[in-house]
Parts: structure tokens; C-alpha cells; sequence
């Protein structure tokens, strides 16, 4: 089997892991709050990270170098992800991940402020192609901005912040350690968050296997993920991945009848098209 072939396959992985994460994280606001349902997929999380790493023997990588880089990109995450777990609640799951694919621009625009990397002409191109399609997204004008529109725009930031210390991260530290720091920091931040009322929600027969859901699904996405562009260049990697959106659109339709806005899926495009220029164009490079 080719090795394209193979990271097809580990996309179709990886979206049907992200898919899942987003239906479990609908499924458990009913019960739980945002904090709490980090708090415990961090925990199942950070079991699942030690068991791989003792049956792997990389439980040695863990080390506590660069620490508070662990904790900028760990705060960096916890925070856009609270903010992507509370937009599933309150708009279309699909204007969820439009937003969320506008990750790669906030990556442009943040690296040379994080990393001292130069904004290209065609880096500053396609972030302006970008935020065209967020505008068609959001509809500003057309229709009212809710605060589920702006923690979805957020969370990508979050997002980006988080690609970018990770990238600082991998120079020298190992996925081991890069994980066992994100899932303990993260439930740490958890049980702050969940518990500074004194009250924190224990999850109930209906919600435990969707919390578990929750936490497998968010460690198989980005495994596969990883793997995926370990195989194939991000240029055939990433419009794999933009299929989610039509996925998770499909699937929000059958599951909570939300309506197919043409809009949603043409600035999805825009923001596609403007990640893919300026990968392209890099590749070329």
C-alpha cells in the first residue's frame, strides 16, 4: 500500500475521531459545563498517555524541561478548547468547524510576533482571503453575532497559539512528554476551573461513556493526524481533512436537524483556499 494511500486512511481516522468529539461534547452539556468536561477527559487523557508510554517503555521521555513553555501552550489549549466545547451548544456544528479551520491563518499571522518568522506576500494574502471567509460565515450585518460565534473565532486562536509552543516544544521534547504534560497540566486546570464554586457535577451513567468517548477521541484525532503527515506532505494531508466539514454538517442534520447553510460551506472554501495557497506556495519554497 502506497504511503498517500495510508494517510488517507489515518484521515478518515482522524475526522471520524474529531466527528465523535464533537456529538460526545453535545451529548454531555446537558449534564456538565465545559470545566468539568476537560477536567475528565483530561483524566482519561492522562491514564491513557501513561499506559502507552509504560507499554511502549517511553515513560523515561517525561522530563521537566521547558516547563513553563508546557504550561503557555497547555493554557493556550485548555482555553480554546473550553471555548470550542461551548460553541458545539449554541450554533451549527458546522459553523464550528468552519471557524475552527481558520487555525493555519492565526498561525501566519501570530508566527513571526512567537517565532520570528517573516509574514510572506502570499501568507499575507491568504490571510486576507481567510478572514473574507470568516465574514461570509459569521454574516456580520446579516445576522446577529452571538457570543457561540465568537468563541468558536476564539477558540482557533487558542488553537494557533497551541501549534505554534508546540512547535517550539518538539525541538526537544518527545510526543511522550508533550502529552503527559498537556493531559496532567490540563486536568490540573480543570479542577481548578470545575471546583472554585465548591461544586463540581460527577458524570452519570448516561454521560460516562460519552466522557470517555471524549477523551479517547481527542488523543486518536491528533495521533492520527501525526501519522498522517508523517506519510504525505501537509499539501495532500489537509484537504483530507476539510472533508469534516461536510461530515459533521451531515451528521448535525440527522442527529439535531440543524439546516445546510450554503454560506457556511462557500466561506469554508474561502478559508480552505487560503490555507491551501499558502501551503502550496511554501511547499514550492
Amino acid at each position: 500500500m502506497n504511503t498517500t494511500l495510508m494517510a488517507a486512511l489515518w484521515m478518515i481516522g482522524a475526522i471520524i475521531a474529531f466527528t465523535s468529539m464533537a456529538i460526545a461534547g453535545r451529548e454531555v452539556s446537558f449534564e456538565l459545563d465545559t470545566f468539568e468536561i476537560m477536567m475528565f477527559r483530561s483524566l482519561t487523557g492522562i491514564i491513557i498517555v501513561l499506559c502507552v508510554a509504560a507499554a511502549t517503555g517511553t515513560l523515561k521521555d517525561i522530563n521537566r524541561q521547558q516547563l513553563p513553555l508546557h504550561g503557555l501552550r497547555n493554557l493556550a489549549h485548555f482555553t480554546g478548547q473550553n471555548l470550542w466545547f461551548y460553541a458545539l451548544t449554541v450554533i451549527p456544528l458546522a459553523q464550528v468547524f468552519a471557524l475552527e479551520f481558520t487555525t493555519p491563518i492565526w498561525v501566519i499571522l501570530l508566527s513571526p510576533l512567537l517565532l520570528g518568522e517573516r509574514i510572506t506576500a502570499i501568507g499575507a494574502f491568504a490571510a486576507a482571503i481567510g478572514f473574507a471567509g470568516v465574514m461570509v460565515v459569521t454574516q456580520p450585518g446579516a445576522t446577529p453575532i452571538t457570543a457561540g460565534t465568537i468563541a468558536a473565532a476564539t477558540a482557533a486562536i487558542g488553537f494557533a497559539l497551541t501549534a505554534i509552543f508546540t512547535r517550539k516544544l518538539t525541538r526537544t521534547q518527545s510526543i511522550t512528554c508533550i502529552l503527559f504534560w498537556l493531559t496532567l497540566m490540563q486536568l490540573v486546570f480543570g479542577l481548578v476551573t470545575a471546583g472554585y464554586d465548591g461544586d463540581i457535577a460527577l458524570p452519570s451513567a448516561t454521560t460516562a461513556p460519552w466522557l470517555i468517548l471524549i477523551g479517547c477521541a481527542g488523543l486518536l484525532a491528533h495521533f492520527c493526524l501525526t501519522k498522517a503527515l508523517s506519510l504525505a506532505p501537509t499539501s495532500i494531508v489537509m484537504p483530507i481533512d476539510f472533508i469534516r466539514l461536510p461530515v459533521i454538517a451531515i451528521v448535525a442534520t440527522h442527529l439535531y436537524a440543524e439546516r445546510l447553510d450554503p454560506l457556511v460551506f462557500i466561506g469554508a472554501a474561502l478559508i480552505f483556499g487560503a490555507n491551501y495557497l499558502n501551503i502550496r506556495v511554501g511547499a514550492r519554497r
